[in-house]
């Protein structure tokens, strides 16, 4: 995870995600760097578009807190309705980019 991080850094300050600038931060960071890893990151990061996965993760909508005595009144949570097919032929273009952030993630996670 902690390259991801690393990369999300490099990203925010407006770096350029590179091998070297990567391996800058991990080092400073204290963590022992694995060349395969960095090398692995950098090419799969040239593929993505950051600010578009970051904008697609910040849209989740936010859930309510209730009160614990309250939650076990609570009525049991609807299932979701399904979409209807355009929608879902909308889906499949976005996920292909979640697709490959999530697959990224879980080499390093």
């Amino acid at each position: 995870m902690e390259y991801v991080y690393a990369s999300l850094l490099l990203h925010t300050a407006g770096k350029e995600i590179s091998e070297e600038n990567l391996r800058r931060v991990l080092d400073a960071a204290g963590v022992k760097v694995d060349e395969v890893r960095v090398k692995m990151l950098v090419a799969a990061l040239k593929e993505i578009n950051i600010d578009e996965v970051l904008k697609q993760a910040s849209v989740a909508p936010a859930v309510p807190v209730t009160p614990v005595v309250a939650q076990a009144a609570a009525p049991a949570p609807q299932q979701a309705q399904p979409a209807p097919a355009k929608a879902e032929e909308e889906e499949k273009k976005e996920v292909t980019e979640e697709e490959i952030a999530e697959g990224i993630s879980s080499l390093f996670g």
